[in-house]
Order: C-alpha cells, then sequence, then structure tokens
C-alpha cells in the first residue's frame, strides 16, 4: 500500500468547514424563508461562526477548506473573497445545496454548473467539489471530470485518498465518514427536523481523538467536516481549537488544504484505483 500521498506523516488532517447558511433549510422547502428565528440560526454560520473560525486557524497556523453553495456566495459576495485571503481554500459544495439524489440529471447538471459560474465571476479558482448532505448521485463524479475539477469529497469507499474512474478521466477521492461531521453531534431544529441531540463538545472532542489516534495507526487521511453555524459557537470553537493543538503535540500529523492532498495523491503511482458503479440489482429480490 503506497503512502507517497502523505509523506512522511503518520496521517493528514483536512479541516473541512462547509458553509451552508440558510440552504441546507430552504432546500426543505421556501417557505423556511419566513421562519425568522430559523434563518438566523443558520445566518449564524457565515455571519459570525466563519470569522471565529478563521481567526482560529490564523492562532494556530493551519490551512483549511471552505466547501461553500454557490447560493451563499453570491448572496454573501464578499464571503469567498474574505476565505482565499487568508490563505485557504475555496471548493464547490453545489449551488441550492439540495442533495444530487433527490434531482433529475438535468437538474443536478444545472445545479453544479450555476455554481461554477458563480465561483468564476467572483475570480475564485475551483477544483474540488463536496456534494450537499454528502448523496452523490452516480452522475455526481462525471460532471466533476468533465468539468475539469481535480476532486470529489463525498463517497466513503476508504479512509485513504482513492481514485475514480469516470467517462472523461479519473479523478481524486477524498472519503469522508459521518464520524467525522459535526452535524451528527451539534445539529438541531425541531422544524424542519434536522437532528434531534446536541452532544457535549468534550465528548466530540475524545471521540475526534481517538479517531484520529487510529488513523495515524493506519496512515489514513482525517477529513473532518464542520459547519460554521454548528462548530463556531463558542464551546465547541474550544473543542475544535483542543483538536487542533492535540494533533499538532502529536507530531507526526499534516494540516493541508483538500487540494494539496489531491494534488499529492493525484502524482501517487500506487494510489489506489476503485470502481464506481451502481450495483445489479434484481426486481424479484429488491422488488422496490
Amino acid at each position: 500500500m503506497s503512502a507517497n500521498w502523505c509523506g512522511e506523516a503518520a496521517a493528514v488532517v483536512t479541516l473541512t468547514f462547509d458553509v451552508d447558511a440558510e440552504t441546507p433549510i430552504l432546500a426543505r422547502g421556501r417557505g423556511y424563508a419566513r421562519h425568522a428565528t430559523t434563518m438566523s440560526h443558520q445566518a449564524y454560520g457565515p455571519e459570525v461562526g466563519v470569522p471565529r473560525i478563521l481567526d482560529l486557524l490564523d492562532d494556530l497556523e493551519v490551512p483549511a477548506t471552505f466547501f461553500v453553495p454557490g447560493w451563499v456566495a453570491e448572496h454573501r459576495p464578499g464571503l469567498t473573497k474574505s476565505i482565499v485571503e487568508r490563505g485557504h481554500e475555496v471548493a464547490h459544495h453545489s449551488y441550492s445545496h439540495r442533495p444530487p439524489t433527490s434531482m433529475t440529471p438535468e437538474e443536478e447538471r444545472a445545479d453544479f454548473v450555476r455554481a461554477l459560474e458563480v465561483f468564476s465571476a467572483q475570480g475564485v479558482e475551483i477544483v474540488g467539489h463536496r456534494a450537499a448532505l454528502w448523496e452523490a448521485s452516480w452522475q455526481t463524479t462525471e460532471l466533476v471530470a468533465e468539468h475539469g475539477l481535480l476532486y470529489d469529497s463525498s463517497l466513503m469507499g476508504d479512509d485513504r485518498p482513492y481514485r475514480l474512474p469516470t467517462e472523461h478521466r479519473e479523478i481524486v477521492e477524498l472519503p469522508v465518514h459521518w464520524s467525522l461531521d459535526d452535524w451528527e453531534q451539534y445539529a438541531y431544529l425541531p422544524d424542519p427536523h434536522i437532528g434531534s441531540v446536541i452532544e457535549s463538545p468534550l465528548k466530540v472532542l475524545e471521540m475526534w481523538r481517538a479517531e484520529l489516534d487510529g488513523m495515524r495507526h493506519y496512515r489514513s487521511l482525517f477529513n473532518l467536516c464542520a459547519h460554521p453555524f454548528l462548530s463556531g459557537r463558542p464551546g465547541r470553537a474550544l473543542a475544535l481549537r483542543r483538536f487542533v493543538e492535540y494533533a499538532l503535540a502529536c507530531g507526526d500529523v499534516r494540516f493541508a488544504r483538500c487540494r494539496d492532498v489531491a494534488e499529492a495523491a493525484a502524482a501517487d503511482p500506487g494510489l489506489t484505483r476503485r470502481p464506481h458503479r451502481a450495483p445489479e440489482t434484481d426486481s424479484l429480490v429488491y422488488p422496490r
């Protein structure tokens, strides 16, 4: 098993922040735009969480990747610039935050392209993509490759980067997992229901430390997904800071932007290539 993609590090940490703002709620129904409290809960992310997280990253001198829906970038035109100017990466996270599995192929394509047009108009270079809610369709990676992007970060087929074949060319997959997503730990709204458990940041910190220790043992990619409207809250931001401090103190962990990991992975001749196709199903076995 090649480890060239991670160099001398025992594990590589990609800190990623999905700056969803209002989009995951509006994707449930545009009528939620009338819910002032709910919209303010989501707006906290770009308005308060992102600046707090950027300061934290500056203090600790670690890079990060911010996955931004095109709708969010369009409605807050200074947001992507504020991220890039601090040395971080901005990546594609759909336009509307509607998951590809909920759309027709034509709708998914239009949504994908519309986001690219927003970033192009803002002068933001995009090399990576993450599907809304990690609900990629089988077309999603084809769109990533077709539009010249280097990597996707939506799938769960490994805990190291791997190659994905498409009709256009190979791309790199930077896999994710629910255990490294703060949504499962912190997300709560009564309506629409997006989660019902609010965990202690200390418990989350303990879990992420344990996951990092395992990934250091197996030379894996610790691809953390955090949301500024969740992890930007004070106690949670402090837990995130303590996690980064723990990883830095390990001495064998490297922090990198997703694009940098993907470039190293693409240059690694020994990187695993995994098939990517829908399973064949028998209607007599699976009638629905």
